[in-house]
């Protein structure tokens, strides 16, 4: 790995990771974040506790308790939100650090049959809107 944990929006938990996301729960070994970019309802993220930026340098356990939160995570999401399908994404080669962006697809939403994209800049919500997300996955979690 060649980023410094100082330099990490997620380790560093700094202004720039709250204007994108909201932290909703801290699970076994990782976090749950609500995006704030809402053009795909219901879309989440989990970041791994640990600063690593590939599933490749976890031990077994740690692999396995990793992908275990997302999974929960996207258990939680399909009973909220119930998309046709949850994409996942894991993209670490500007940011140095292990987290799935989770994409609810909709057949009548955007982008459904393609790749997602990343911050489109295009649905935002209310705070009150965002609250009651995040209450719902709290529930489910």
């Amino acid at each position: 790995m060649k980023s410094d944990p100082k330099n990490c929006l997620y380790c560093q938990n700094n202004e720039t990771l709250k204007s994108l996301m909201i932290e909703v729960a801290k699970l076994s070994v990782s976090r749950v974040f609500i995006f704030k970019e809402q053009t795909y309802r219901g879309r989440c993220l989990v970041a791994y506790n640990g600063h690593v930026d590939d599933l490749n340098l976890m031990s077994d356990d740690e692999r396995n308790a990793f992908m275990a939160d997302v999974a929960n995570v996207t258990r939680a999401m399909q009973k909220i939100f119930n998309p046709a399908k949850i994409n996942y994404g894991a993209y670490s080669d500007t940011l140095e650090h292990l987290h799935f962006h989770l994409i609810p697809k909709y057949e009548d939403g955007p982008d459904f049959g393609g790749v997602f994209r990343m911050n489109p800049k295009q649905v935002y919500l209310t705070d009150e809107e965002y609250a009651q997300m995040a209450e719902a996955l709290k529930k489910e979690l």
